[in-house]
Formats: C-alpha cells, sequence, structure tokens
C-alpha cells in the first residue's frame, strides 16, 4: 500500500474513531423532582403507583467530558407508593452511574442510562418483599434507560431498554402472579433544580 493511499484511510477512519465529549452547565449538585411514579411488573402486568418521587446527586460540570459517568444518583426516593389500595415500600441503595450516550441537536434530547440499580420493595400488609436488580439478585447491575430535554430540564425514565427484574419474591407477592424473574420498569418524570444544560459536542 502506498503512504499516499494508507494516508487517505488513516484520514476516513479517524472521524469514526474520535470520542464523543459532552458539555454540562453548571452541573454540581442537583435534585430531580417527578410527579406520579409507577413501577410495573410488565409480566404480571401489575403497577406499583407512587404519588412523587425524588432524585438527588451531582452531574459533572464543563466541557470535553466523557459520557460515561457524567453523573451520579446518589439517591432515589419513593414517596406515597401504593398497589390495591395496599402501602408498598421502595428503597434503592448505592450510587448509580448516569451515563450519557448521544445527542440530538434538532431535539436538543440526550439518550441517557442510570445503571448498577439494586432496589428492596416490600408490602408489609400483605407480608410481601422482592429484590429488583439486574442479572442477579446482588448483581448490582440493574440498568433503565432515560431521555434529558433540554427545553423542558426533565429527566425522563423510559419503560422500554431497561434490563430490571425481580428476585427473592417471597410471601403475599405470589397471590398477585408476581414471580422470581419477572420484567420490571419503572416511569417518571424528574424536573432538575438547578436547571441544567446538557449537550454534544
Amino acid at each position: 500500500m502506498s503512504a499516499t493511499a494508507a494516508s487517505v484511510i488513516g484520514l476516513a477512519v479517524a472521524p469514526a474513531l474520535a470520542a464523543v465529549t459532552w458539555t454540562v452547565k453548571p452541573g454540581g449538585a442537583v435534585t430531580g423532582t417527578a410527579g406520579t411514579t409507577v413501577v410495573t411488573d410488565s409480566t404480571a402486568g401489575q403497577s406499583v403507583s407512587c404519588t412523587s418521587s425524588v432524585a438527588k446527586g451531582t452531574l459533572k460540570k464543563g466541557s470535553g467530558l466523557a459520557g460515561s459517568g457524567i453523573g451520579t444518583v446518589t439517591s432515589l426516593a419513593f414517596k406515597g407508593c401504593s398497589v390495591a389500595g395496599f402501602s408498598v415500600s421502595l428503597t434503592l441503595s448505592g450510587k448509580m452511574p448516569l451515563n450519557a450516550t448521544k445527542y440530538s441537536g434538532t431535539t436538543k434530547v440526550a439518550n441517557m442510562t442510570i445503571t448498577k440499580i439494586h432496589a428492596t420493595l416490600s408490602a408489609s400488609s400483605l407480608g410481601c418483599s422482592a429484590t429488583i436488580d439486574g442479572t442477579g439478585a446482588t448483581a448490582h447491575n440493574g440498568m433503565v434507560k432515560a431521555k434529558f430535554s433540554n427545553k423542558t430540564n426533565t429527566l425522563q425514565v423510559l419503560a422500554t431498554g431497561g434490563n430490571l427484574k425481580l428476585y427473592h419474591v417471597s410471601g403475599g407477592c405470589s397471590a398477585g402472579n408476581i414471580h422470581n424473574g419477572d420484567l420490571v420498569n419503572f416511569t417518571g418524570g424528574y424536573k432538575l433544580t438547578p436547571k441544567q444544560t446538557i449537550t454534544s459536542p
């Protein structure tokens, strides 16, 4: 191969290998507040409805940022959760990375994932409990997909594209036809404070 041909091929390949970078303003500590948030066992067709949800965490700030770990969700609380009139408790533990994967300059929307999700669900009045995770009950690798809209300053968690499943299902949960291995998702729109702008490049 001639030096000229090699140079041309190199130039053609270079853009494809270029790292995608992100810009976040202002970044720092952030709180996301959502109204009605729904956790659904899509296999059984059963849903837990929560009156509100609050996410707290941090975002990196500046430009030239990597999309992986662009932020961290340090807590995610669900309030006023119930199913069929019974109170339900949902608890998430650990730090959950927020990752930016793709950006549309047209819609001003950034595709995201939230990873390392591990949660417990319980309904004491039903004697019911379960673990929510990804590939295993203690894997701590649960994942959901989300989209952040710069126009509305809202991080919308999506019902599809995640890998959440139920494990260690016990007690009265089985009465609702809920079983180990059932697919789970949750949806909610988190308005961020302070207002954020996340773009690429």
